[in-house]
């Protein structure tokens, strides 16, 4: 797992006893990290002390503020709690950070804990060696607090520890979410053959960006070519006022420092629960492809969101505005799923949207997009997430905002067109 290098903070040299406060934090795509600090302030308060860094957010608080963000935050990719930190010249040195820390106030020694390493210009040759001193010295700690060692558990422990190393300065860290934040629990595990979804915190990050909060005031919302439907299910959920961890667990609920924290957080939920409401605003979606638009529409009744969204198998080239006025949301595919119904690629073959190939048919579908859209859905805005850099070219429109965003190591941008009929022509 790669996390960005959370900062340095000062610790003493002594075991750290509690764990009631501390630094948090929390990771996502690169180009995010100013719309999740705004998410953290919505979650926490306009107050609390929140600071956007280099690929993350960090977050002073404590047990509230991270069950928070772990059940709220649809941008995280995780919550990290910062346990140590310091300078290190080699894995011995990371042997005597680890040994700072009092595991025995987070786990017993009939839990299980793993030990994931990421690092950016580090000496060190080998990070499996490093995480396996991480290890040691969590297990030797263990042993002379406790006379006992948990062991190791690669696939669910109960303990997730996380280390950074950069050149000279290492972090570790707790992961308080366990699986990643965009696994919201209602994803079919199974998929379906071919099919590449974009990930729910991308898909956040793309409404946060176009200023889109499921309010009246924002109009309805329509993805034409839905795939997985993962866009429409997140916009779904935000006009329900649905928590996004509300169908998952978290590693936190396991680790002993929240143990008397989990009738609060069992609160939390129920609040979480109660404030779910119906759609404030109509959700449109859809798919040239039948598999398609079946395969979202069961995602979306897995994700509770079902009754929010009208889903309807069309063609993006050919689908009448479903209002006067509202807001296209959407990652445009490739292949079978922008050609017209009869011209796929094959029965059973489902292509990803996370990049394009054949440039031409690809540029022939933009322009008969944009041509589709001045026609025929003057007032909407559209939001355009691609790695096309030459889209605004290719659909012969001009722009009004292009905001940069990674998919995964793919660099993308948002685009925004403002259609007026017959204008918005680029220059």
């Amino acid at each position: 797992m790669s996390t960005p290098a959370p900062r340095r903070i000062a610790r003493a040299p002594t075991p750290r006893s509690s764990v009631e406060t501390g630094t948090l934090f929390l990771p996502c795509a690169a180009g995010t990290e100013a719309l999740l600090a705004d998410e953290c302030h919505r979650l926490l308060g306009e107050a609390a002390p929140v600071e956007a860094g280099r690929g993350g957010v960090y977050v002073q608080g404590g047990m509230e503020a991270a069950m928070r963000l772990n059940l709220g935050s649809r941008l995280a990719q995780r919550v990290l709690w910062q346990v140590a930190d310091g300078p290190y010249a080699s894995e011995h040195d990371l042997y005597d950070l680890a040994r700072r820390v009092r595991w025995a106030d987070w786990i017993t020694p009939r839990q299980t804990l793993r030990v994931d390493a990421s690092a950016w210009r580090s000496p060190l040759q080998s990070l499996n060696f490093a995480a396996l001193r991480i290890k040691d010295a969590v297990c030797d700690v263990m042993r002379e607090a406790t006379g006992e060692r948990p062991s190791v558990d690669t696939r669910h422990p109960d303990l997730s520890l996380v280390l950074h190393v950069g050149p000279e300065h290492a972090s570790l860290s707790v992961d308080l979410s366990g699986e990643a934040l965009f696994k919201r629990g209602w994803r079919d595990a199974q998929g379906l053959k071919g099919e590449a979804p974009l990930k729910e915190t991308l898909a956040a990050a793309m409404l946060a960006a176009a200023g889109w909060h499921g309010r009246p005031e924002d109009g309805g919302l329509l993805d034409p070519c839905c795939g997985a439907g993962t866009i429409a299910i997140e916009a779904a959920q935000v006009a329900c006022g649905m928590a996004p961890g509300l169908q998952r667990r978290f590693a936190f609920e396991k680790l002993l420092p929240f143990r008397e924290h989990l009738p609060a957080w069992r609160a939390l939920r129920q609040q979480a629960e109660a404030a779910v409401h119906a759609p404030a605003v109509p959700i449109w979606a859809g798919d040239v492809s039948f598999r398609m638009t079946d395969f979202a529409t069961r995602n979306a009744e897995r994700a509770g969101v079902l009754h929010a969204i009208d889903f309807k198998t069309a063609d993006a080239l050919q689908r009448p505005a479903p209002a006067d006025h509202g807001t296209i949301v959407m990652n445009p595919p490739y292949g079978e799923r922008i050609a017209p119904k009869g011209q796929g690629q094959g029965p059973g073959q489902v292509t990803s949207g996370e990049r394009f190939e054949g440039a031409a048919d690809a540029g022939d579908f933009y322009a008969r997009l944009a041509s589709h859209w001045k026609k025929h859905y003057a007032g909407w805005t559209a939001q355009v997430l691609t790695p096309e850099a030459k889209l605004p070219s290719l659909m012969r429109l001009k722009e009004s905002r292009r905001v940069p965003m990674w998919n995964g190591p793919i660099e993308c941008r948002l685009f925004r067109f403002d259609m007026v009929s017959g204008g918005n022509r680029a220059g």
